[in-house]
């Protein structure tokens, strides 16, 4: 048997790269050890077949997004840990294929409470962190919110504008009726239970609350609990 060396001087031996170049097909998730991908270039291996897939490409590995559709009553801790190559959605038409690397040092932007549903951002990259970060310019937001309760006849009047809370006047907000039991809210840089808030000011109860688009980026039938990548042509 072999004696254990690391795979990335294995692969070195075998396809005259560089160590640089054996570094980034590994961790780009390019090289088979009996058949499995293995990201590591740490990873030691002994006899087993060491492959490098013949599309693969010595380039480093970019930062993503991941936009979650977020089931209600988990927290972000537990949307963060259900992102895996599992719950991809098969929909995802993206080319890149899940690396780990995909998964580690995600940054959750314009985090949705616990007890709601709806589209989640998870990121690693510079230009969305930075977008989605600034509350100065936040992009609008739209939930659609189940309700129980009727409200008055100037009720969505009154949710769009000239309410306050904890003693501060709301900002201007779009509110519209989907159907009997639906509102549509349309606002930027919500407070934590301000929309809960907004309703409940006018008798209503929530029943549920899912965010249905960040900017100009809507969940698009998205299922639930399911994720995919932020083409690389979308913004928000």
């Amino acid at each position: 048997m072999a004696e254990p060396i690391r795979l990335s001087k294995r692969l070195i031996e075998l396809y005259r790269c560089s160590r640089r170049e054996a570094e980034l097909y590994i961790e780009g998730g390019w090289v088979s050890v009996d058949g499995r991908a293995v990201e590591e270039p740490q990873f030691k291996v002994g006899d087993e077949e060491v492959v490098l897939h013949p599309d693969a490409v010595a380039a480093p590995v970019e930062p993503v997004t991941l936009l979650l559709h977020k089931p209600a009553g988990e927290t972000l801790e537990q949307a963060l840990a259900r992102l895996g190559p599992a719950t991809r959605a098969e929909s995802d038409r993206d080319p890149r294929r899940p690396l780990s690397r995909h998964f580690h040092r995600l940054t959750a932007l314009l985090p949705l409470e616990p007890a709601a549903s709806g589209l989640q951002v998870f990121s690693q990259q510079r230009g969305v962190l930075r977008r989605l970060g600034e509350e100065s310019d936040a992009p609008e937001q739209e939930f659609v919110v189940e309700i129980a309760g009727e409200p008055a006849a100037d009720g969505l009047a009154r949710l769009g504008h000239g309410l306050d809370q904890r003693g501060r006047p709301l900002p201007p907000c779009k509110v519209s009726r989907q159907s009997e039991r639906h509102l549509r809210f349309a606002l930027k840089a919500p407070q934590a239970g301000q929309i809960e808030h907004m309703c409940r000011s006018l008798g209503l109860e929530v029943l549920a609350l899912r965010r249905i688009r960040i900017g100009r980026l809507a969940m698009a039938g998205l299922p639930v609990g399911q994720w995919r990548y932020l083409g690389e042509r979308e913004r928000f």
